[in-house]
């Protein structure tokens, strides 16, 4: 029988959290009144230039106060240039993907942020880590548990930091949700629900793709869902039951799933009911304590949280500053790479939401719950 202690002990550690909420208070500090900038700004090189990377990374160097960009990775170097010029970033900063490795030489380059499709995202932090530079990745970590250890062993190897770009951990709402389940302000949390879903368009995009994408709403939407379950229960979860539903006729769903509801189990007796699903819009976190309830929604957003504690017949909406999540984020990593601390949501972190996406993969697939160590 897992030991209940140690294995919130060893969530704890994992994630960087802690009971007294010293992290996630200095994460929020971080995110809220940032350090004095550095004498030499941390130079990020940002690889693929789709529309995350164009309509809010690239935007949320202006609110940064630790870093900068000082790379552009794509194979369009037309594409490249325009926002070189945009974005100040010199000719010898820009990279196709074949000259991608070297960034190895470049002085500049302190940190890589991968911005490609999953099924990408192993390779090029692969090569980011033997490369020398930090590494931060957008969820999911990667398209496998495997392919997370490949990431973990190459980032050991060099010495450097391997981050996941969970970027709601960054953002005061997330923060205050966990605070209140880690300080027990409402009491003990009995169940936590999880949310996340939006109807997808273009039955052709990668994201659609058993090779690029890994999976369909579980292996995007979803994450959130896991992350924020794992996170607001303050533990690593020991049991996972999934069911799927899906529509094969429906030509976005010829490779992966449509939508999945799972179901989590922790040793502190706590139970999460979660949605990942691209066929219906979900954004909604909610946990519900001995003494009361409190919720985000919208939960996953980039910008317009929302914060509403209940007791009783009361409601109460709370309203805090919202920084920049992207410019926090990059801005911890740089932190991180500075003072030798380890990443909030480091890739242990990445690796374990990957364990429990595959363990809900498994469940459907076997019809049982699955067991996890």
């Amino acid at each position: 029988m897992t030991d209940p202690t140690s294995t919130r002990r060893d969530f704890l550690r994992a994630t960087g959290a802690s009971l007294a909420a010293g992290p996630i208070a200095a994460a929020t500090a971080s995110a809220q009144a940032p350090a004095t900038a550095p004498a030499k700004p941390f130079g990020y090189a940002i690889v693929g230039l789709g529309s995350l990377a164009q309509g809010e990374i690239l935007p949320a160097f202006v609110h940064a106060k630790r870093c900068r960009v000082t790379a552009l990775v794509s194979s369009d170097p037309s594409k490249a240039r325009g926002l070189a010029t945009q974005y100040g970033v010199p000719e010898r900063g820009l990279y196709s993907y074949e000259t991608f490795d070297r960034i190895a030489d470049n002085p500049d380059v302190d940190g890589v942020y991968i911005v490609l499709p999953n099924g990408l995202h192993a390779e090029y932090s692969v090569r980011a880590s033997k490369a020398g530079k930090h590494v931060l990745v957008e969820k999911p970590m990667a398209n496998t548990v495997a392919e997370c250890d490949a990431m973990l062993a190459a980032a050991k190897a060099a010495g450097k930091h391997l981050a996941v770009a969970y970027r709601l951990r960054f953002e005061p709402y997330t923060q205050a949700m966990i605070k209140m389940a880690r300080d027990k302000e409402y009491g003990r949390t009995k169940i936590v629900l999880c949310d996340s879903g939006f109807n997808i368009g273009n039955p052709e995009q990668w994201r659609l793709t058993k090779k690029m994408g890994g999976g369909g709403s579980m292996m995007d939407i979803g994450i959130y869902s896991v992350n924020a379950a794992r996170y607001l229960a303050g533990e690593e979860p020991t049991e996972v039951f999934a069911m799927e539903t899906t529509d094969r006729n429906d030509p976005r769903f010829k490779e992966v799933e449509d939508t999945l509801t799972f179901q989590l189990r922790f040793p502190s007796g706590t139970l999460a009911n979660c949605v990942s699903s691209y066929g219906a819009y979900l954004n909604r976190f909610r946990v519900y304590a001995e003494k009361g309830s409190f919720e985000l929604e919208p939960a996953w957003s980039r910008r317009g949280l929302g914060l509403r504690v209940f007791r009783g017949n009361t409601i109460e909406s709370r309203t805090l500053r919202e920084p920049d999540h992207f410019a926090a984020m990059m801005d911890h990593l740089a932190e991180c790479a500075a003072t030798g601390t380890r990443p909030l949501t480091d890739g242990e972190d990445g690796r374990n939401d990957m364990r429990v996406i595959e363990a809900c993969y498994e469940s459907v697939r076997t019809g049982r719950p699955v067991k996890l160590g």
